[in-house]
């Protein structure tokens, strides 16, 4: 009963427009009064502060940075050209670019709104010129863009790692191989309709000095996922550790290698950085304040209790967690979601014997679908905004 009136209201509160923290903060006071429970409303406060102040958390606002650097440092317009080298003569080439440069990018960034605005800007009036619809251009974006999470150093596998205590390194290193397979499928479907409505049949083949070139100049941005994973893998430094390396190989190859930003850019770098991470954390330490009521209330030995009589084994638990996570990612972006429901579901999978870090690849994936599905995907917006700008040219005529 606890736990459908959190989601009740909380659904309630955010459909109503209140902004996220808010309505996880009124959904936590609101169950407080509405049961009378005992804990202080001080409470609130203490764990709010807890739920940020653990130093893996650190990792956050870091990558943040330096996903910002590579942003503004023009990375993702050297990653766009290495890939249209390789896949420009292929049917549905120009989508596939598309599609690799979000794969390559994600490694970079690990920020899937940051992927589709800095890929989206550049390739989609590309796209457009080319013959792809708007509604494709944007779909294929904001669905690529969501590979940046999946992807190392994907900053909601980090969270993921606080929560439920799993090994950040082992999340990393298991999100490689999804997000290739992720952008393997959509490159297929980038093929089909390539040739199915003749848009784009594939262009002259790049030639080896071409493709040499465009990969000497992106090198620099592609070697940063290849330290950051060698280093965590072999125990060189840790995860926290890994995005102080990024933080600082960023700056060197934006500053002094691409030569692109210069001292008076950081300021406008370091406030953005510090925006978004603020509304991260913030939204962290809300969600862990609600997480505790439904821990101290004993509600993830009640809902064990109940889904040990609907799902018999392991295969039927993950198609509820899909589900239930398909839903709640369309209301809810991937990092509060993951917070609010890992304390749940941690405990739950290891009664079936599921490792944690499975669990948590299972989550992101699905909650990055949450990304490009209305009302709160952010992709979807990013692309949209895109798209409008890509075709404001051509209205009217």
């Amino acid at each position: 009963m606890l736990l459908v009136f959190i989601f009740v209201v909380f659904f309630a509160l955010a459909l109503a427009g209140l902004p996220v923290v808010w309505s996880i903060l009124g959904t936590t006071v609101l169950t407080i009064a509405a049961f009378g429970l005992s804990h202080p409303l001080e409470t609130i406060f203490l764990t709010y502060i807890g739920g940020v102040e653990p130093f893996i958390l650190i990792a956050v606002p870091l990558f943040i940075v330096a996903g910002e650097l590579f942003s503004r440092g023009g990375v993702g317009e050297r990653i766009i050209r290495f890939a249209r080298s390789l896949f420009c003569a292929l049917p549905g080439g120009l989508g596939i670019v598309t599609v690799a440069s979000c794969l390559l990018f994600g490694g970079v960034s690990g920020s899937a709104i940051a992927g589709a605005a800095a890929i989206g800007t550049v390739m989609i009036p590309a796209l457009s010129k080319q013959g792809y619809s708007p509604a494709f251009s944007s779909a294929l974006i904001a669905a690529a863009g969501t590979l940046a999470i999946i992807m190392p150093p994907s900053i909601p596998l980090l969270v993921y790692g606080y929560v439920s205590g799993a090994s950040v390194r082992d999340l990393f290193l298991s999100g490689i191989v999804p997000a290739v397979l992720f952008g393997l499928g959509l490159m297929l479907v980038c093929v089909w309709y390539g040739i199915s409505t003749g848009c784009d049949r594939g262009e002259k083949r790049a030639s080896a000095d071409e493709i040499w070139t465009s990969f000497k100049d992106a090198f620099p941005a592609l070697l940063m996922p290849a330290i950051i994973l060698g280093g965590i893998w072999t125990g060189y430094f840790t995860p926290t550790e890994s995005a102080v390396v990024a933080v600082a190989y960023g700056l060197v190859v934006a500053m002094f290698w691409y030569r692109s930003i210069s001292w008076r850019d950081l300021p406008s770098i370091l406030h953005s950085a510090f925006l978004t991470s603020a509304v991260v954390m913030a939204v962290v330490g809300a969600t862990a304040a609600l997480a505790w009521i439904i821990t101290v209330e004993q509600v993830p030995m009640v809902m064990t209790d109940w889904v040990k009589t609907v799902a018999t084994n392991g295969w039927t638990f993950f198609l509820l967690i899909n589900i239930f996570l398909l839903v709640l990612g369309i209301f809810l972006e991937p990092l509060p979601a993951l917070v609010l429901t890992a304390p749940l579901f941690v405990p739950l999978a290891a009664t079936y014997g599921i490792d944690p870090v499975h669990l948590g690849l299972v989550m992101t994936c699905n909650l990055a679908i949450g990304l490009y599905t209305p009302p709160v995907g952010g992709t979807l917006f990013v692309a949209a905004k895109s798209v409008r700008s890509a075709w404001e040219p051509y209205r009217g005529r």
